[in-house]
């Protein structure tokens, strides 16, 4: 009904002569009433800037101009939003708080985007955000940018989507409908599926309801996976398709709950002869939760003490596996030196020695082999922990997690990889668990280092030609062996005369030329590994101060006392190789400095820029420098 002027008193709008409707000064005044501070955060978000003009705002939110004016005039009385004229523009519209961010804490929420916003945040603000969201990026200068995925949620370490909620609502110090609407979405994704034991001991898939089950799981596994249903929201599984159908649900955006009786072992009784760091104890709290897990870390942070944890806590056999028999013997050691266990009770399997005690350290190799897997699947494991855990999901080591424990947990300061596999870690091993890197730097557990790229000039003309008429990977080859960077390497040792210094090399024959220049020895892979261990040792002991490295030690041996990492070349390769050459100087000890040689011109500044940002995502500081002729800046 409408009054004799055309205009319909419930809904507040009139109609013109040609029957079309109109909105009122009622209606708009209405929708600036609803206009919020963050729709306002939203919209900048949308332009790239904290400060907007009317037009901006209008067209980031897709309204009219007058109508964007009066809402930011609304948020103008509110105290949320300061009006500026300038020059350019009648008036610019900034947040009331941009007046005082220096020292206090803002939390920014953009739902759309599922991103968080944090400058200054106090450490219990941190401790929250870590339970539900990613660290993304952190500039180091106290903004960080948090991202909520699906993961997150799935592992967020809660028994209710209540208990998260108020989490996120203390983080966030305030409600976010639409991200809480999502979140609580995916915790019952979460909690869709789980893996249980029959009680005539065979596995069961079990969905929450049917038509999860059917329009799912029955849809994405096949014969290979189960025998046949069971009921409408039941499964049998085939013996030894467990970890598939954990890792084809988790695709699907499903993860699936392990909650089978599997084996423990027997029992071991052991103590951990050190105290745990506070977010040491967490990890271990976490992972006493879930019952699995990848504790995620700088190198320094303590992961291996950290497991060690996790072994007392589980008190049963474990088995360890290592990328390496030198990170065997290290693993020996300490389990020896920081628990209560005996050096007989700690047993070495791998090509030289064949020891299976009630804790087993092997290598991937060696445990996915055929004639040696019998000897891991006769004993039961209360434990299985996964080290450098980024390899898992490399066809040669994933044969190694058919030893499905009760208990599974991954190691990893990088569980990046450039196939994009590593979702396959999560869901071979466990979900992530971790604290993010700036908040061990902050609190003095880890040294931050310093990061430098040098571009470095052409070392002869020679090599220069032969880098033009090169192609494809001759070309990266020949940059990462340019001999202008022995000059190099040669300027930054003098500079730092009391360090402790690694030299990293990619190429054989540019580690016996920087062998050769500096007459100190080469460790590589062709390295017998009696004299790895002696050269290890002597570095250790402070019996000396320099040695150059191929890839065999991006992991796989732990240097550490190094203060002085100098990447020759190498930084082409991935991610985590750069996170683990550059960890080499995370250590408690303050001053570490780390540089990374790229020629100047060519494809490897590209590289060297590229792997280094996931680094400075991380929060670390990273500098660029151009090198002269003489080696100097």
């Amino acid at each position: 009904m409408t009054d004799e002027s055309g205009s319909n008193p419930t809904t507040g709008r009139t109609t013109d002569t040609d029957g079309n409707e109109q909105t009122t000064d009622q209606d708009a005044v209405s929708s600036a009433d609803t206009f919020s501070i963050a729709e306002f955060h939203e919209a900048s978000q949308h332009d790239g800037r904290p400060v907007l003009t009317a037009a901006a705002v209008a067209r980031a939110l897709e309204i009219p101009h007058e109508e964007a004016t009066e809402r930011l005039e609304v948020l103008a009385e509110r105290g949320d939003l300061e009006r500026l004229s300038v020059s350019t523009d009648p008036v610019v519209w900034y947040p009331t708080e941009l007046e005082d961010l220096t020292d206090r804490e803002r939390v920014l929420v953009f739902p759309k985007r599922r991103e968080i916003v944090v400058d200054q945040p106090e450490q219990f603000t941190r401790a929250q955000l870590a339970q539900f969201a990613h660290l993304a990026d952190g500039n180091g200068e106290g903004g960080y940018r948090y991202v909520v995925r699906p993961e997150d949620v799935w592992q967020a370490p809660h028994d209710s989507f209540e208990g998260l909620e108020r989490t996120m609502r203390q983080a966030l110090g305030q409600r976010s409908d639409s991200l809480e609407t999502w979140v609580e979405s995916q915790w019952d994704r979460a909690h869709q599926f789980r893996l249980v034991t029959h009680e005539d001991g065979y596995t069961v898939l079990e969905a929450k309801r049917p038509e999860v089950m059917g329009n799912v799981a029955r849809q994405k596994l096949d014969e290979e996976h189960v025998h046949a249903p069971i009921s409408e929201t039941e499964d049998w599984v085939r013996e030894g398709a467990e970890a598939a159908i954990k890792r084809i649900l988790y695709e699907a955006g499903y993860p699936v709950q392990d909650q089978r009786n599997l084996e423990s072992g027997e029992d071991l009784e052991i103590d951990l002869q050190v105290r745990l760091r506070d977010y040491q104890r967490t990890w271990v709290d976490r992972f006493a939760e879930a019952g699995e897990g990848v504790f995620v870390g700088p190198p320094g942070s303590g992961k291996t003490v950290a497991a060690m944890g996790a072994m007392v806590h589980v008190g049963g056999d474990t088995l360890v596996l290592v990328p390496s028999r030198d990170l065997a013997r290290q693993w020996a050691d300490a389990v020896v030196e920081y628990t209560s266990l005996e050096a007989h009770q700690v047993g070495q399997y791998h090509g030289g020695r064949k020891e299976v005690r009630p804790v087993t350290i092997a290598t991937y190799q060696i445990a996915g082999m055929d004639r040696h897997r019998s000897l891991f699947d006769d004993r039961e494991w209360g434990l299985v922990v996964f080290d450098e855990c980024q390899h898992v999901p490399s066809d040669v080591y994933r044969r190694s997690t058919h030893l499905q424990s009760r208990h599974r947990l991954g190691l990893s300061a990088s569980p990046i990889r450039e196939d994009d596999r590593q979702t396959e870690i999560f869901t071979l091993v466990g979900p992530p668990i971790g604290t993010d890197w700036q908040a061990l730097f902050d609190a003095g557990f880890v040294a931050e280092p310093e990061l430098e790229i040098r571009y470095v000039p052409w070392g002869d003309d020679e090599q220069r030609n032969a880098y033009v008429s090169a192609e494809g990977r001759e070309r990266y080859r020949i940059a990462a062996e340019n001999r202008g960077k022995i000059d190099d390497v040669r300027y930054l040792l003098s500079a730092h005369p009391d360090a402790k210094a690694l030299v990293f090399v990619d190429f054989l024959e540019q580690g016996r030329e920087l062998s050769a220049a500096l007459e100190v020895p080469f460790l590589s892979g062709e390295t017998p590994h009696h004299e790895r261990r002696r050269l290890l040792e002597e570095f250790r002991r402070d019996e000396r101060d320099l040695l150059i490295i191929s890839r065999v030690g991006d992991e796989g041996i732990d240097l550490p006392t190094a203060d002085l990492a100098i990447v020759a070349s190498g930084l082409g390769g991935s991610r985590r190789q750069g996170t683990q050459r550059a960890g080499r100087t995370m250590r408690p000890a303050g001053g570490a400095l780390v540089y990374v040689l790229a020629t100047r011109g060519t494809r490897e500044e590209d590289f060297a820029r590229r792997q280094l940002q996931h680094l400075g995502r991380k929060g670390l500081t990273v500098r660029e420098q151009t090198v002269g002729h003489d080696g100097e800046e």
